[in-house]
């Protein structure tokens, strides 16, 4: 791999290049491209223009650049998600009927939740959650019922911080999260009043593949009122439901 001045390749450009956009941040001048990925400016440009032609980005009307369709095209052929989010997905549908807020499947990755799939309704409750978009383990309900499960090492890890606060009530004490995470592999189950906006509740269960290990969370985001905990039910019904579409394929 070609590396610059600097001993970088050009791979850790491009994949600099790539994160500096984000699900807000969708499309962005070639100089915020450069500058997010802490390139010269001149780099940047040249790197984004390569980009482009591969497919790899792409320019809107007004030149700005956002990621490509062909990068979606490749990484769709061989991602891991690719199963779990089809098979789920008429499930996630009739759960999200039910509840007519959010419901949504997340996976770990790293040291966070990745969501794969969402479903919302336009007058749903407030969601931060999208797709292929990235939560703290410690702050979400999907994130805690992954943590719950993950290996010893990455949960000591998680909880020796730093675990940012997003609202009065987002846990950040590691003892009273290592508390919770004890109760949800207790209950299967977990139950988060106003963790990341005052006004949301998650609610999230495992979703277990055919050897029983944790393969993803399923959850729904709704109002922070006291129907909340009526959603259990039907989440953990769902939940099931997928892990016997999961075995049966």
């Amino acid at each position: 791999m070609a590396r610059s001045t600097s001993g970088e390749s050009v791979l850790e450009r491009v994949v600099r290049i790539l994160e500096a956009f984000t699900p807000s941040d969708r499309a962005l001048t070639v100089g915020e491209v450069s500058r997010r990925a802490g390139l010269p400016a001149a780099t940047g440009s040249r790197m984004v223009a390569e980009m482009v032609a591969h497919g790899l980005l792409t320019r809107d009307a007004d030149r700005r650049v956002r990621v490509g369709t062909r990068l979606w095209e490749l990484a769709s052929r061989a991602s891991p998600t690719l199963s779990l989010r089809e098979l789920a997905m008429p499930v996630l549908e009739e759960l999200h009927a039910l509840v007519g807020h959010h419901a949504q499947l997340g996976v770990l990755d790293g040291e966070q939740v990745l969501f794969v799939e969402r479903l919302s309704a336009e007058q749903a409750v407030i969601n931060y959650t999208r797709i292929a978009a990235r939560l703290p383990l410690h702050a979400s309900s999907s994130g805690l019922v992954l943590l719950a499960h993950a290996p010893p090492e990455l949960q000591e890890r998680v909880l020796a911080g730093p675990l940012a606060r997003f609202t009065p009530s987002t846990p950040t004490d590691p003892g009273e999260l290592r508390r919770r995470l004890a109760t949800i592999r207790r209950d299967g189950f977990v139950v988060c009043c106003g963790y990341l906006h005052p006004e949301a509740t998650g609610i999230a269960v495992p979703v277990r593949d055919e050897h029983r290990q944790v393969a993803a969370a399923v959850s729904v985001i709704v109002p922070n009122d006291e129907l909340a905990r009526d959603r259990v039910a039907p989440l953990a019904a769902a939940a099931r439901r997928i892990e016997q579409r999961l075995a049966a394929h």
